[in-house]
């Protein structure tokens, strides 16, 4: 059962590394054996993490909008290791709005501004085809690859605005409408590689988390806990096993799957 999990002599290249599921990963990856190409697009955090990280593991700076960009990151891992195994497309932006105090409208789907739509897709959708098609390619080449994209509860279901209404009844937020669309997306792509690439011996699915706790206000995290059949919000780390699951020999008969781990949220 060891053998099936363990990532020993593979090669893996993480997006988005330096986000709060995105060190989870690479560590899972790396403690399962793999060596982890740490990417982000602030270098800095990229090393930093990787430095922490065992099997010859080494940060590099990305930008997943970049086709040059994910090229130079191709030659520089097959020089390196000579091979791509696993790639993890976690890299996506989730609205952040630099003027809070217009945030309640901003976030409005009425008032959503054009550039940041575009700007998600870009980094949510676009990014997950360019490094699917020029990393995943080398998998399509050398026999055998997962790719594992990184979606959400958010793209199965509606995003429910209730959660961020304040007990008073105010609202300062509206979960906007890129980020759902964009990772309704992300599945169906994974199952269009999975169909395309299958006869190439590359396996290709999704994983989508529920919502992680992180600092969030507590009538948030309460209003969350309170819809979720494990009545809580998960851990960063809830995930390093599914991620493991997904990148092993474990899944080996899987592709064009979506791994749902949501502590039931999706399930009423």
């Amino acid at each position: 059962m060891n053998d099936l999990f363990s990532l020993k002599n593979k090669v893996a290249v993480v997006t988005g590394a330096a986000g709060l599921l995105g060190k989870e990963h690479c560590s899972a990856l790396a403690e399962a054996g793999a060596s982890v190409v740490v990417t982000d697009i602030d270098e800095n955090k990229s090393s930093e993490i990787a430095g922490k990280l065992s099997n010859e593991s080494c940060g590099f700076m990305l930008d997943v909008t970049d086709k040059k960009s994910i090229s130079e990151l191709k030659k520089f891992v097959l020089k390196k290791f000579g091979q791509i195994d696993i790639l993890v497309n976690n890299a996506a932006i989730n609205d952040m709005f630099e003027n809070s105090s217009a945030e309640a409208e901003l976030s409005k789907f009425e008032n959503y501004p054009l550039e940041m739509w575009r700007k998600s897709l870009d980094v949510n959708l676009t990014g997950v085809f360019l490094c699917s098609q020029i990393l995943g390619s080398r998998m399509a080449e050398q026999g055998n690859g997962s790719i594992i994209n990184i979606a959400s509860t958010y793209g199965m279901v509606a995003p429910d605005q209730s959660l961020y209404k304040k007990p008073e009844g105010t609202q300062s937020f509206y979960k906007s409408p890129v980020y759902s669309s964009t990772k309704g997306a992300v599945i169906m792509f994974t199952k269009f590689l999975a169909a395309y690439w299958g006869n190439k011996g590359v396996r290709v699915n999704s994983l989508s988390p529920g919502g992680v706790e992180n600092s969030q206000d507590d009538y948030f995290i309460e209003n969350y806990s309170r819809k979720t059949p494990l009545g809580k919000m998960s851990k960063p780390g809830d995930y390093r096993g599914a991620i493991v699951f997904l990148a092993s020999d474990a899944s080996s008969y899987m592709t064009g799957a979506n791994l749902v781990v949501d502590g039931g949220w999706t399930i009423w």
